[in-house]
């Protein structure tokens, strides 16, 4: 469903990510995770087609998005990591903004909306303008106008911030259910205990280029380790010198 093909992106001569590449399959939910500077955020950038890359491919549900950038926007729901809305908007005018962006056809987006509000317990603040919004809400308002469209890929930085621990759960919920109908999930997060209980593979990125891939056993595996949680692998995998 997602395929990342030699994807490579420099800043003038600061090379950020380096001939990733990487294979999703169809209601997968893969884990991206790195240190700051690593790469994370720029991929999903471009993955997002928000940054052109350098050189590399990136291919949704079969199609390049370089080459069908419109016909795989479509496809895909995008989360950022900050939650950028025009707060003049009310929830609802901000919602109908989105279904236009997306084609929603009006005969469904009365009840996709509000099924997709009051999910996220924003439906009593619908009428209410986003600027008055605290910074959880606003953050539950992109998820929940990125799910409108009904993507078959959803690509999402740092889903988790600002959430208090009872929207963390009904994200993560929201995820493992979308997942099990076949939606394709690319989380990038550096909260480490969400992606090890939620994710089915982690991809670590470290300087630019993906250092360890698969389960967590097979991470544990490529740290040399036998026991320890994803904060332990992830420590000695990006340890300065490191497994090299």
């Amino acid at each position: 469903m997602i395929e990342l093909k030699d994807l490579t992106k420099y800043y003038d001569k600061t090379l950020a990510v380096n001939n990733l590449n990487l294979t999703i399959t169809k209601g997968e939910i893969f884990g991206f995770i790195g240190p700051n500077g690593a790469g994370k955020t720029t991929t999903i950038r471009m993955m997002g087609g928000i940054l052109a890359p350098s050189s590399g491919a990136v291919i949704i549900d079969g199609q390049s998005l370089a080459e069908h950038p419109v016909e795989v926007k479509k496809k895909i729901g995008f989360i950022p990591d900050r939650p950028y809305l025009y707060e003049k908007l009310t929830g609802w005018e901000f919602m109908r903004f989105s279904a236009d962006l997306f084609g929603v056809e009006e005969g469904t987006f009365a009840s996709k909306a509000a099924e997709l509000l009051n999910t996220f317990s924003l439906f009593n603040w619908r009428q209410e303008l986003i600027e008055a919004y605290s910074h959880g809400m606003k953050q539950r308002l992109i998820i929940a106008a990125a799910l409108l469209h009904d993507p078959a890929v959803i690509i999402v930085d740092e889903p988790m911030v600002g959430l208090d621990p009872g929207a963390i759960r009904m994200v993560k919920d929201i995820l493992r259910s979308l997942a099990a109908q076949g939606t394709t999930i690319f989380m990038s997060t550096h909260t480490l205990v969400v992606a090890e209980d939620l994710c089915d593979r982690i991809g670590v990125i470290h300087k630019g280029s993906l250092i360890a891939l698969g389960t967590m056993g097979e991470l544990k595996h490529s740290a040399q380790m036998r026991e320890g949680d994803l904060e332990d692998i992830f420590l000695r995998l990006t340890a300065e010198g490191g497994m090299e």
